[in-house]
């Protein structure tokens, strides 16, 4: 009974993470008017995807069925994750021992003790925003994961691994970005981990660009927020940034200055 109505509160908090999203007014295209508050309803948008999946890990890992470290009782619970929760390339569970399981394949053979994450959790730490090439899919993924404790020690974990190029996509739709105004998102190493262009997600803009692109990224690194300028793509930019506390990641907006 308890498992039953966890579940349908897994689907309704999947649905409010989606459905109660802040988004720029569709007709605003002037980005010096508007940068500020489309820049607060990119990170505010990204961070309700993220905090919505690490609340539903959360709420799975307290599970009678994850707590037990049975699979054959914990994909069932994961499974209803899995089918409602958007722009997720993986719902997995992984023992103390970093054996992983995933919703589509079971026991994978693989393991996450090598994972840069994987300490925080068996130290009894929620991860929110890693990046990794996922184990199970391949893809360029946004790690969110709980531990699951058991008898008082930490027994596993459940985690969920976004397909950043699909996250980055229904962020794009969600927010309705002008078409000249790029964003992206960079993490506490300076790696793209969302961008509006796919191609460059997981990047690091400082390795592609030039010495201007370099030196902005150094201050939007090392400021929790304000505005830069560089050099990129053949024009010069001027882009507007946050940091956000519960990532830690950078958020940017930027606009290409008109030719002149």
């Amino acid at each position: 009974m308890f498992a039953g109505r966890l579940m349908l509160g897994l689907v309704a908090l999947v649905a409010l993470s989606v459905t109660s999203l802040p988004q720029a007014a569709a007709g605003e295209p002037e980005f010096a008017l508007d940068a500020r508050v489309t820049l607060e309803a990119f990170r505010a948008t990204v961070d309700a995807r993220l905090e919505g999946g690490v609340t539903a890990t959360r709420l799975l890992a307290a599970t009678d069925e994850v707590r037990s470290g049975e699979w054959d009782r914990i994909r069932g619970p994961l499974g209803v994750l899995a089918t409602n929760l958007p722009d997720a390339a993986a719902v997995w569970y992984a023992k103390a021992d970093g054996s992983l399981f995933t919703v589509a394949k079971g026991a994978t053979g693989d393991t996450l003790r090598e994972r840069a994450y994987f300490p925080s959790l068996m130290a009894g730490r929620d991860v929110i925003g890693s990046l990794v090439i996922s184990k199970s899919t391949g893809k360029r993924s946004v790690i969110v994961a709980s531990p699951v404790l058991a008898n008082g020690t930490v027994a596993g974990a459940v985690g969920v691994s976004f397909d950043a190029t699909r996250l980055a996509a229904s962020i794009d739709r969600a927010i309705r970005f002008p078409p000249d105004v790029v964003f992206y998102t960079l993490d506490g190493n300076g790696q793209t981990a969302l961008h509006r262009a796919g191609e460059l997600i997981f990047a690091f803009p400082s390795e592609v660009g030039g010495a201007t692109l370099g030196d902005a990224v150094k201050t939007m690194l090392s400021e929790p927020e304000g505005v830069v300028h560089y050099h990129y793509g053949g024009s010069d930019k001027t882009a507007v940034f946050a940091r956000s506390p519960l990532t830690g990641w950078t958020y940017v907006l930027g606009k290409a200055h008109p030719a002149r």
